[in-house]
């Protein structure tokens, strides 16, 4: 039969204090000193005593995580055998110093965490430890699998944001090029078949016709709304740092990735377009995901952000066989870090197809100071690469907004002026 596993463990005290006591025993013999060799009996009996009173297959304490309201806090319940007067515990996350802590067997902690990473992401884990009356044993490390937490992005205040060229609907906060009611004005007309009442305009009747033989009427536009598509680019998560790139090092977690502003970039103008009625869809290019479907109102907005705090890269990108289905005239919103031909070459498809395109470059503010002649070398080759990409963007009428840039807002504003429908 196979043997049980052991749990439990004499403690350092109790080792010490057995070699202790065979030191004192010894050294009393060989010395031929009786009354030094019986100092050292209660310490060898009592390490004794111990060891045969201790179960080593014992009960080992467990903890229990809840998460709470917030992604970063959490409640730790701990459920610890009789025998355990404390446990040890420690928390750690990846890229953090790990905290120790010494509690009550049925005690609970509260836990709170910081990061400018979003996404998935493992929020703690736990290591326990019981530790017997006096230290006289301690069990196993017990680890308690940590709980990953899908952290949403944290939108940026976004004003004006630019719109396609053709609106479709008939509601909606943006002036279209159809006559109707709600909008600007589009002309002043006298009266004719179909006019009503309620657009005479008194003032202008009576200049240009004080006899009252002609009415004239105000006519405006007709209000509508936009049609937008976020394509979202998680084939791949850089950070500030070059030398990450490759994937064996680690990102800072303090420092944020081109996917954690992909992610803010794509929650701030979406929320931007539905506070003005707007409908917007959300498609993720890099992953084979259910997309958004294009919808409005503040519950499309949670939903859509809880959408984005679950995108992250998924092992090798595919290969698309033909590109994500969009709207007839609805304006497309590229966010991609265009390190690769991918993104950049459905953005060209879609305006020339007649969309009006929009491309966000996500890449972080980059960091080279500390990077080797070698590295700064590849670093410009692959910048090289990408400025002739972004260009070829521009140069096809494919709007660019660098995300990173604190300009973002102010280039945001020119494309609303400059491409206001009318």
């Amino acid at each position: 039969m196979n043997e049980r596993p052991r749990t439990w463990w004499l403690g350092p005290a109790v080792a010490l204090q057995l070699g202790g006591g065979v030191l004192v025993l010894l050294a009393g013999v060989l010395a031929g000193r009786p009354a030094v060799a019986l100092l050292g009996v209660p310490l060898v009996l009592a390490a004794g005593y111990a060891q045969l009173s201790d179960d080593p297959y014992g009960p080992v304490p467990d903890a229990r995580v809840e998460l709470g309201s917030d992604p970063w806090t959490a409640r730790v319940l701990l459920d610890a055998p009789a025998r355990s007067t404390w446990v040890r515990m420690r928390l750690s996350r990846s890229g953090h110093v790990p905290r120790e802590v010494l509690l009550a067997p049925r005690a609970e902690l509260e836990v709170t965490a910081r990061s400018v990473r979003t996404g998935p992401q493992e929020l703690l884990a736990v290591d326990l430890q019981g530790v017997g009356s006096g230290g006289a044993a301690t069990s196993e490390v017990v680890r308690v699998p940590g709980r990953v937490v899908a952290v949403p992005p944290r939108a940026r205040r976004v004003v004006d944001v630019p719109v396609p060229r053709r609106l479709r609907g008939h509601t909606g906060q943006h002036d279209s090029r159809r006559p109707g009611e709600g909008g600007s004005l589009r002309d002043l007309n006298p009266m004719g078949p179909g006019d009503t009442l309620r657009r005479v305009d008194w003032k202008v009747t009576a200049r240009q016709s004080p006899d009252l033989e002609q009415l004239w009427v105000r006519r405006s536009f007709a209000l509508a709304e936009a049609h937008v598509v976020v394509m979202v680019d998680s084939r791949d998560e850089v950070g500030p740092d070059p030398r990450t790139w490759s994937g064996i090092t680690a990102v800072h977690p303090d420092e944020p990735t081109s996917l954690d502003l992909a992610r803010q970039a794509a929650d701030s103008l979406t929320r931007a377009y539905l506070a003005a009625g707007d409908r917007v869809g959300v498609e993720d290019l890099g992953a084979l995901r259910h997309p958004m479907r294009p919808g409005s109102g503040r519950r499309h907005a949670d939903r859509v952000r809880r959408w984005l705090s679950l995108v992250r890269p998924f092992g090798a990108p595919r290969e698309l066989v033909r590109a994500p289905r969009v709207p007839s005239g609805a304006l497309v919103v590229v966010t991609s870090t265009f390190l690769d031909s991918e993104a950049a070459d459905l953005a060209l498809l879609w305006r020339r197809i007649g969309h009006r395109v929009l491309a966000v470059d996500v890449l972080p503010t980059l960091r080279t100071a500390h990077l080797s002649a070698r590295e700064r070398l590849a670093l410009r080759l692959v910048r090289i690469e990408r400025t002739d990409r972004l260009a070829a963007l521009e140069a096809a009428d494919v709007e660019l907004v660098r995300w990173a840039d604190a300009s973002a807002d102010a280039v945001l504003r020119r494309l609303t002026v400059r491409r206001r429908p009318r």
